[in-house]
């Protein structure tokens, strides 16, 4: 099997056994930013008029996992090259403990582009942005990690289910327009209709997917698995009609102008709206809520899809050999991957797909004890397939008009509870600064470097997520109390 695809398949294989590592920043939410149409369309920003830099105003990075932690791959004390997961002295039944019966990871980046946003008379905003955004989307089953753990004693004799394995990722631009309004003068709407063009995209879909450990330890393994792929690639096939190597075709990339094109393309179209409300039940009081990115994307260009059909029998080794010196996690990779491809049956069309974008249902309370501060308390559920993550943020906000603002928040999310995040952002002139990070560890411990210094790490960091930007904002609309509300961004 040729080297490129082994070392694909292996980076796919050491993020199932390895790192097997939510577009939404729950400190943004109550910050005073020109940004919060991202989240909530109906809220409106105090400055009248605002102009988001190309690419600084704003950047977004966020990953979230229930996999792993830091504990995870350091041991406290040891080199930083050590890898705690694959030591035998690694507490295998707390890790497993800890796992649930679906194991994800996201990862996720937004760039914003260009944005804008002006006031156009008394009461109505409007506003538009270009976004460039990546959204993956990883599960894995519970009966992965305790195959890949535990004793072959304790596993021989038992089915395993793996079909709710899935793999997602894709790229697009996001071209939205939308408006607020006051209905009322209690009631406020806002709409956002986002254009979607593709730039590359790939899942895997996974029909069947299961093992059985028989008493000699040896493992029968169906599966019924078909990856989509849009983009710039090609795979060969040898003359056994298996996999042979993978084609990228570079000569796209080697101009500016190629580039862009290939961004730019419009051959991947989609559809997305945002819509969202705040209603005031006294003038200190407020709620929202918001439905955001409901929409899908119809993939037509650079299609490949390849359906592969297995029955096939392994050793059964795992990580348990590994620790017991029989063997090393390159062979295991290698005689897994040899024997699946070897055995799969693969059945390659061009036939178009659509993907789904995760939505999200926001809700929130504010209460305002003074002009300028606030208490929140921001509810957050995100919808991926027929899943859903939540989480619940308390925020303490200080919002003095758009010259300064900052906001400290505790979010239970995650299965965690000690998520603390910190938001800034300051105006001097017409310039606009922000900065925010979610999910402080609070927990540390050491690991030692090259030159046996004590490095610190967080021990529990199983999501990160910052974002920082600059914007140009000009004037201070001047509104009652009732309207000077802190922002809410939801993406």
């Amino acid at each position: 099997m040729n080297g490129k695809i082994k070392l694909l398949i292996t980076v796919a294989l050491t993020a199932i056994f390895v790192n097997a590592a939510s577009q939404n920043s729950q400190v943004l939410y109550y910050m005073n930013l020109p940004q919060n149409h991202l989240l909530n369309p109906a809220l409106r920003p105090s400055n009248k008029v605002y102009i988001g830099l190309p690419v600084i105003s704003g950047v977004n990075l966020n990953i979230n996992n229930n996999i792993l932690n830091f504990k995870d791959i350091f041991f406290e004390g040891e080199p930083i090259d050590s890898i705690a997961i694959i030591n035998e002295n690694f507490d295998v039944d707390r890790f497993l403990s800890e796992k649930s019966d679906y194991n994800f990871l996201r990862p996720e980046a937004l760039v914003q582009v260009f944005g804008l946003g002006f006031s156009a008379g008394k009461d109505l905003y409007v506003f538009a942005d270009y976004n460039i955004k990546v959204d993956g989307n990883f599960l894995f089953p519970k009966d992965m990690f305790r195959m890949a753990f535990y004793e072959h004693e304790s596993l021989a004799g038992n089915s395993y289910d793996l079909s709710s394995l899935q793999a997602g990722i894709m790229a697009y631009n996001e071209i939205g327009l939308g408006f607020s309004k006051n209905i009322t003068d209690k009631f406020r709407i806002g709409v956002k209709g986002k254009m979607l063009l593709g730039i590359y995209s790939a899942k895997i879909k996974t029909k069947e997917f299961n093992a059985t450990i028989e008493n000699d330890y040896s493992q029968t393994w169906n599966a019924d698995i078909q990856m989509d792929i849009s983009g710039p690639v090609e795979i060969e096939w040898d003359e056994e009609d298996k996999p042979s190597d993978i084609t990228v075709y570079e000569d796209r990339f080697e101009s500016v102008k190629g580039i862009v094109k290939e961004i730019l393309n419009t051959g991947n179209k989609g559809f997305g709206v945002d819509i969202g409300a705040v209603y005031d039940i006294t003038p200190r009081l407020s709620v929202s809520a918001a439905v955001t990115d409901i929409g899908f994307m119809d993939w037509k260009k650079d299609i490949t899809n390849v359906k592969g059909v297995s029955q096939f029998t392994f050793t059964g080794e795992n990580l348990q050999d590994v620790y017991e010196g029989s063997t090393d996690f390159d062979e295991i990779i290698t005689a897994y991957m040899d024997s699946l491809i070897n055995s799969v049956t693969f059945t390659e069309t061009s036939q178009p797909f659509s993907t789904k974008l995760s939505y999200g249902i926001s809700a929130g309370v504010n209460y305002s004890l003074a002009k300028s501060f606030s208490l929140g308390l921001l509810s957050y559920t995100r919808f991926i397939d027929s899943r859903y993550q939540e989480a619940l943020t308390l925020s303490a906000n200080l919002n003095i008009r758009n010259l300064f603002s900052t906001s400290l928040a505790y979010t239970a999310t995650n299965y965690r509870r000690d998520n603390i995040g910190f938001g800034i952002a300051f105006r001097p002139g017409w310039f606009q600064i922000y900065a925010m990070a979610d999910r402080i560890p609070l927990t540390w411990g050491k690991v030692l470097n090259n030159e046996s210094k004590k490095i610190p790490i967080p021990e529990i960091w199983s999501t990160a997520h910052i974002r920082l930007g600059m914007n140009m904002c000009f004037g201070n609309r001047a509104i009652s109390r009732k309207l000077d509300k802190p922002m809410i961004e939801i993406q």
